[in-house]
């Protein structure tokens, strides 16, 4: 007999505010560059994805990481400054109110809520109180892992209390929800919170 999924584990960029993939393409844009040329980077460049990967776990603080990706924007033809790079690629992303909403559903009805999500520049979670949004918040900067390691779920789901195969992921990325689920995490692909909440609202008893 499957396990009954009781608990919830939440991405934040993509999730709980817009599209992260949409507001870094604005910001390439802006640059006059190829808009698709910061994605690009930080998918496909190796310096650009190492820089990434040390920032999301904490190894290299907001500074540094802005550094060295100004550095690879410049390469690549990019007319761009260090200071603020973080907050200028993020500038277009919003708090989507109707995912907030979900979540506060869901805790009502008695299912617990993780925030997993991986660390990216410095102000990205002020605009929300997540203690009031999670019961508990796992960012990998913090626990230095980042998503999609299986160890940063299974420490989520730790520090909630429950097993694996009692949580779903929510997600915006397909590589997170396969990392999860390869512990037991079931997995929700988020493309909007209409979407999310349909997908959720007979397994957890809340209104569609």
């Amino acid at each position: 007999m499957a396990e009954k999924r009781t608990a919830v584990l939440v991405d934040f960029g993509g999730v709980i505010t817009s599209s992260v993939l949409q507001a870094f393409t604005d910001f390439g844009a802006s640059l006059g560059v190829d808009p698709r040329l910061p994605l690009d980077l930080l998918g496909r460049d190796q310096p650009s994805r190492t820089l990434l990967a040390d920032h999301e776990c904490g190894r290299i603080d907001t500074e540094a990481f802005e550094r060295g990706f100004a550095e690879r924007l410049r390469a690549h033809g990019a007319d761009v400054t260090a200071e603020g790079l973080t907050a200028r690629m993020q500038t277009g992303m919003s708090i989507d109110q109707d995912m907030l909403a979900l979540l506060a559903d869901l805790r009502i009805a008695g299912h617990p809520v993780a925030l997993v999500s991986n660390a990216f520049g410095t102000g990205t979670y002020d605009r929300v109180d997540l203690t009031a949004v999670a019961d508990v918040v796992v960012i990998s900067a913090e626990v230095g892992i980042r998503k999609p390691s299986r160890r940063i779920y299974a420490l989520a789901c730790e520090r909630l209390g429950i097993r694996p195969e009692e949580a779903v992921m929510i997600d915006d990325l397909q590589q997170n929800l396969d990392g999860a689920a390869r512990i037991g995490i079931g997995g929700v692909l988020h493309t909007s919170a209409t979407d999310t909440r349909r997908q959720l609202a007979e397994r957890f008893g809340i209104s569609a």
